[in-house]
């Protein structure tokens, strides 16, 4: 897509956003200069029907009419409140998939297209879909297997959707190189590094073959976990397109009155979906990051199944060492050993003191003892924490926002469960196992066979490190002495960038502009 597509696909997102009352539900009394009259603007051209609605209903309605990509942009800025704000990340959490099903016969060409066979070899029935979202849409259907029809869920691809969502990724990038350009205060944030992330987990997310091997690999880690699972995979009907599940027969979880009615013990229900969720994060360092009420479903023997998994999360060795230590720490009091363990992990520059960030961190830790156990909320421990370690400069780490995010969901599902759940009692087994099989002597031995077989490795590759380091000393003498160059097509490539961007920068501030200029002539 042009760069001017990409202006008018920005403008035209601005406007609908102005249009609905997002702009002027933003507060603009905190701003000043340009800003502030930019947002009375924005206020004053707001339809008058959406100034009685809540922020929230705001943002989904200007959401919905702008299109899926941007329901599913909403969806991840809700796990990044420290691009958006914590108010904004909240609002953005309630969004749903809420489109329209796409025609059975599209679905039915996208699948013996990706498969590469008819649909009749492959399904003894194929349904009408029951399910849609913003990438995909679920159809019921049949197979056939030892004599035997048993029913699967088929996820299909919307069609046309990556052309859709690659275009609206061109204006998500110019949106980013703007901001980081004009607005001096954001680039801490790296918009344009998250940008590249969105892209990134769309892309991944629009490859039902990748989603079909994250259900593989998390129910590879958990067949021996006691009260949850994941469907199965039909690998022999699964292609980039589509993938085929074990239909499961189940009760959602956000359904309580037919949990009760099913006659499920709700406290257990509770404790088994905190239990799996840091097992998954703890041992396996592997986490299913979208673990709402409406992708977990119960089983008659009782069973958590957790479905969709277009949304995952990993933690390295360390981050889950570095979490165990944090959480452990706030148990036994501990602040100093909190911090230490902030400044080990790199999460908080060294120009900082150590006993100045203990003793904020005895400022989240105090309270929280104070309480009885049920209403301690981990979750909420968590959020605290990133707040205070903003103060001391903390950097971005997305694979921490998402564990937090998704930490308060499933608190959030726990004890909607049941209100006097004790979050401490029930993670108490599995923090404290994992801490005794890692932290412990077992686990200083791991570390030291770790550590033995890195030092292997990098021995190994010492000759090859030798000869790249003599060619990169001669490089440099090279450069040193000559300059860097770059050759006449690389140079006129730069230069021709850098004027198109200029220009229709230029293009885009007159447009905006113009635009104010109408919307002041239009009010007085």
């Amino acid at each position: 897509m042009s760069r001017p597509a990409a202006y008018f696909r920005l403008i035209r997102a601005g406007w609908i956003l102005t249009r609905e009352g997002v702009v002027a539900a933003m507060p603009g009394d905190q701003l000043s200069g340009l800003p502030r009259f930019g947002w009375r603007i924005g206020s004053l051209l707001a339809r008058r029907r959406a100034e009685e609605r809540q922020r929230s209903e705001r943002l989904a309605r200007a959401i919905e009419r702008l299109g899926p990509s941007y329901i599913k942009l909403g969806q991840f800025l809700a796990t990044r409140p420290d691009v958006v704000g914590r108010d904004m990340a909240a609002d953005l959490s309630s969004l749903q998939d809420n489109v329209d099903t796409f025609p059975t016969a599209e679905a039915v060409a996208a699948i013996e297209a990706s498969l590469g066979r008819r649909i009749s070899d492959l399904y003894a029935d194929f349904g009408e879909p029951v399910a849609a979202a913003s990438i995909a849409q679920v159809h019921p259907a049949h197979v056939a297997e030892d004599g035997k029809e048993k029913k699967v869920a088929v996820k299909v691809i919307r069609p046309g959707v990556r052309r859709r969502f690659q275009n609206d990724l061109e204006s998500y990038f110019l949106a980013a190189h703007l901001q980081e350009r004009f607005i001096r205060s954001s680039r801490r944030l790296r918009p344009v590094q998250v940008t590249e992330m969105l892209a990134q987990t769309t892309k991944m997310e629009m490859d039902l073959r990748l989603e079909a091997a994250a259900l593989s690999e998390l129910a590879e880690n958990t067949k021996e976990d006691p009260g949850f699972r994941v469907p199965t995979v039909d690998w022999e009907r699964t292609g980039r397109d589509v993938v085929t599940l074990e239909w499961i027969d189940g009760i959602k979880m956000s359904d309580m009155q037919a949990l009760v009615a099913a006659g499920h013990d709700l406290h257990k229900l509770a404790a088994t979906l905190i239990q799996s969720f840091l097992r998954h994060t703890l041992r396996d360092g592997f986490f299913h990051a979208d673990m709402h009420p409406g992708n977990l479903f119960v089983i008659p023997d009782g069973t958590i199944v957790a479905v969709d998994l277009g949304i995952t999360g990993r933690l390295g060795r360390k981050e889950r060492r570095y979490l165990a230590e944090i959480l452990y720490g706030f148990i036994t009091r501990d602040y100093m050993r909190v911090a230490e363990v902030h400044f080990e992990a790199g999460y908080v520059p060294h120009k900082h003191d150590v006993a100045a960030f203990a003793q904020a961190i005895r400022a989240i830790g105090e309270p929280i003892h104070g309480q009885s156990a049920d209403t301690i909320s981990m979750a909420r421990l968590l959020t605290l924490l990133f707040e205070v370690t903003e103060l001391f400069d903390m950097e971005t780490r997305p694979e921490l926002l998402l564990l937090q995010k998704t930490m308060v969901v499933v608190e959030g599902v726990a004890r909607s469960l049941d209100p006097a759940f004790n979050m401490w009692k029930a993670s108490e087994p599995v923090v404290s196992h994992w801490i005794a099989s890692n932290l412990g002597p077992r686990g200083m031995i791991s570390d030291a066979r770790e550590g033995l077989h890195v030092f292997l490795l990098l021995a190994r590759q010492l000759p090859d490190l030798a000869k790249r380091a003599d060619r990169l000393a001669q490089e440099i003498e090279t450069m040193a002495e000559s300059g860097l160059k770059l050759d006449e097509e690389t140079a006129r490539a730069l230069g021709k960038a850098h004027r198109t961007f200029s220009r229709w920068g230029h293009v885009a501030l007159w447009i905006i502009a113009l635009t104010l200029l109408w919307a002041c002539w239009r009010v007085f």
